[in-house]
């Protein structure tokens, strides 16, 4: 088993905290304000399906994908009760799907582990092609406040009953990425600990550049929020959440 078949394994555990039922109502709310209904949406980077839950759940037809078959396994078993649901394998960089959609959503900053900025407009035109005329593109980012300062070189700890994981920071301000290290310690039954390890690398990107790169790709009406609410994003804002209208 190597080490993203075990993360994916304690993915929902670590990631407890996050209200997905919040951030899909929160999604729902977009779609209001924006008058739409879609039919058709695509979640990018779906990971283990706990937003694509809801949006199944509302009755929504859901398209998601991710690169890992481990993260979509469990996905799987999890959500397989819904008709309404297509999982594939693929890849933000390059993916390809038959049927244009209403929205497509990607949350939990995906769009921060795109590191190049040609890479990301890409990718941007590739969702652009993929959306039904007026369709939106939904996603958030971790800001370049919190990458740069609230993460930044900082070291953090956490010891839960089973996991046990210290999490190093590295960040770069010349080339605007942010290195995370994280080692894991896994309780076993008979008290023993596995351990194993994780690199992630973010860009931290401006929402200037965010936006001019939508720009660059066709996007129009383009409304940046502090994630989770309506309000115009702050210096100190950590989540930043993007609406683009094709």
């Amino acid at each position: 088993m190597n080490c993203y078949e075990e993360f994916a394994l304690y993915y929902d555990e670590l990631m407890d905290d996050v209200d997905y039922e919040g951030w899909f109502l929160y999604i729902k709310d977009i779609f209001t304000r924006s008058d739409i209904e879609p039919k058709e949406v695509l979640e990018m980077a779906c990971g283990t399906g706990n937003l694509t839950y809801y949006l199944c759940k509302e009755g929504y037809n859901v398209t998601g994908f991710d690169m890992s078959e481990e993260m979509l396994s469990i996905a799987y078993n999890k959500l397989l009760h819904f008709k309404n649901l297509k999982l594939l394998k693929q890849n933000m960089n390059d993916f390809k799907m038959s049927k244009r959609f209403d929205s497509i959503v990607s949350i939990c900053d995906s769009i921060n582990y795109i590191l190049n900025k040609d890479e990301l407009l890409k990718i941007f035109k590739n969702v652009y092609e993929h959306l039904k005329e007026d369709g939106l593109f939904i996603f958030d980012i971790n800001s370049y406040y919190k990458l740069s300062e609230i993460i930044g070189d900082n070291t953090f700890v956490e010891d839960r009953d089973d996991i046990y994981y210290v999490w190093q920071n590295y960040f770069d301000k010349a080339s605007s990425l942010a290195q995370f290290n994280l080692d894991f310690f896994i309780k076993d039954e008979d008290g023993s600990y596995m351990r194993f390890d994780e690199e992630h690398i973010e860009r931290a990107y401006q929402i200037e550049e965010i936006e001019s790169i939508l720009k660059d790709a066709g996007f129009k009406g383009i409304k940046k929020y502090e994630a989770f609410t309506f309000n115009t994003p702050k210096n100190n804002s950590e989540r930043i959440n993007f609406v683009a209208r094709k």
